[in-house]
């Protein structure tokens, strides 16, 4: 009875409210249940009736697509990366950028382990421009600044980074011993040889 008072009163939403609290509420349930979180589950984790899914959403179906499509969205990443300065030294603004790398990477990994996707959620590789390009542009144009000190382009540095930060950060490709940001930055920059030294000409 008090949940459905608690209904009842919730504040009034339109429906683009509506369809992004639903879509809030539900994401920590696939990362728990999967496909398999039931409608029910997510009326309760949403403080609302469970028919209120269906005045926004065609089906569960096309709830749980748009959850996918949010978890992956890139803009959050991208507005993190363009809010690094490029007043601080390069080493320090590519270990940034590879913290929220790990970030994002690590969060899509558990998702695609929750819905047994073997491959990013969206990623069918006919996706043009890749969800990642973005991502890749703001990281090349953190770079770019010190592109006199460097051995290849802005671009190959982020290229680089992703993937570095994917095989470092990715539990089945590094035998689950991950590499820490940092680790990822200084195999970017310096090598493996002791005489490597800084990216200077």
């Amino acid at each position: 009875m008090a949940t459905e008072t608690r209904r009842a009163r919730a504040t009034p939403m339109s429906p683009d409210q509506r369809r992004e609290a639903i879509i809030e509420a539900t994401l920590p349930l696939v990362y728990e249940h999967g496909f398999a979180v039931s409608t029910r589950q997510i009326a309760e984790a949403a403080g609302i009736a469970e028919g209120t899914i269906f005045r926004v959403f065609d089906d569960k179906d096309t709830l749980l697509k748009q959850v996918l499509e949010a978890a992956i969205d890139p803009s959050d990443t991208e507005r993190r990366l363009r809010a690094i300065g490029t007043d601080v030294p390069l080493e320090h603004r590519l270990l940034l950028a590879a913290d929220i790398l790990h970030e994002r990477l690590t969060s899509v990994f558990q998702l695609m382990v929750a819905v047994g996707f073997n491959r990013p959620p969206g990623d069918d590789g006919r996706t043009q421009p890749p969800r990642h390009a973005g991502i890749m542009a703001v990281i090349a144009a953190l770079v770019e600044p010190d592109r006199h000190r460097l051995r290849v382009s802005p671009v190959e540095v982020a290229r680089r980074l992703r993937i570095l930060a994917f095989a470092g950060f990715h539990p089945l490709i590094n035998d689950h011993e991950p590499m820490t940001p940092a680790e990822v930055v200084d195999l970017l920059l310096h090598g493996v040889c002791l005489d490597a030294g800084d990216p200077s000409p």
